[in-house]
C-alpha cells in the first residue's frame, strides 16, 4: 500500500535528519537517503527538489523540535530559582532525547553555510525570545537581551561538549550544575550607572 505524501516526507525527515548528523551535509547523497528509506532516489525528489531544499527542511524540523521541547509550560507558580533550573532541564533533556537534531543544528557544518546559518541564527532567537522575559533583574532591555544570548550560548557550549564526549549524562544533574551558575549571574546582574564626570 502507497504511504500518504504528508507520511512519506515525515519519514524521509526522520531518515535525512539521522543520515545529515552522521555524516554531515556534503557527505550525504540523495542516494545515501533514498536508500535509507527503502525508496528510489526519483520518488525522493518527487519531495524535495534538492539536497539543499532536503537540508533546510531538516534544519528547520529540529529547530521546531527544539522549541517545542524547551517552551516553558505552566511555570506561573515556581519561583524564580526554580524556573532557571526548569529551563535548563528542558533543554538538557531535548538534547539527551535528540541527539540528532542537536548535531544538525549546532555542532554540524549549519554554521558555515549562509543560508543554513541564517535559520539556526532565528531559532537561537527564538530559544532568546523564551529566556529574555524570564530574567527579571533591574536591567534594561538590552543588557536583558544580551544576557539571554549568553545563557543561549552557555546551553550549546556544554551541549557540544556532552555530544562529543559520547558518553551518557544525566539531563537533570547537569541542569542543577549549569542553574547554579547562571542564576548567581542573574543574581549578581545590576542596572549599569553611568561613569561620574570630573
Amino acid at each position: 500500500m502507497r504511504m500518504p505524501a504528508a507520511e512519506r516526507r515525515e519519514q524521509l525527515l526522520a531518515v535525512a535528519l539521522d543520515a545529515f548528523a552522521t555524516r554531515g551535509f556534503h557527505e550525504t547523497s540523495m542516494n545515501d537517503v533514498a536508500e535509507a528509506a527503502g525508496i528510489t532516489k526519483p520518488v525522493l525528489y518527487q519531495h524535495f527538489d534538492s539536497k539543499r531544499e532536503l537540508y533546510v527542511a531538516v534544519i528547520e524540523e529540529a529547530g521546531r523540535r527544539m522549541i517545542e521541547a524547551i517552551a516553558y509550560r505552566a511555570l506561573a507558580d515556581v519561583d524564580e530559582r526554580e524556573r532557571t533550573r526548569l529551563g535548563f532541564s528542558a533543554f538538557f533533556r531535548w538534547v539527551a532525547d535528540d541527539h540528532d537534531a542537536f548535531r544538525v543544528l549546532f555542532a554540524g557544518g549549519s554554521r558555515r553555510d549562509p543560508e543554513f546559518n541564517e535559520i539556526v541564527r532565528s531559532f537561537t532567537a527564538q530559544i532568546a525570545d523564551l529566556i529574555e522575559p524570564l530574567i527579571t533583574a533591574d536591567i534594561d532591555a538590552d543588557h536583558r537581551r544580551t544576557l539571554a544570548y549568553a545563557i543561549v550560548g552557555m546551553t550549546e557550549g556544554v551541549s557540544r561538549r556532552l555530544i562529543e564526549s559520547g558518553d551518557d549524562f544525566d539531563p537533570e544533574a547537569i541542569a542543577r550544575q549549569v542553574s547554579d551558575l547562571a542564576w548567581a549571574g542573574l543574581r549578581a546582574a545590576q542596572r549599569s550607572t553611568p561613569a561620574s564626570l570630573n
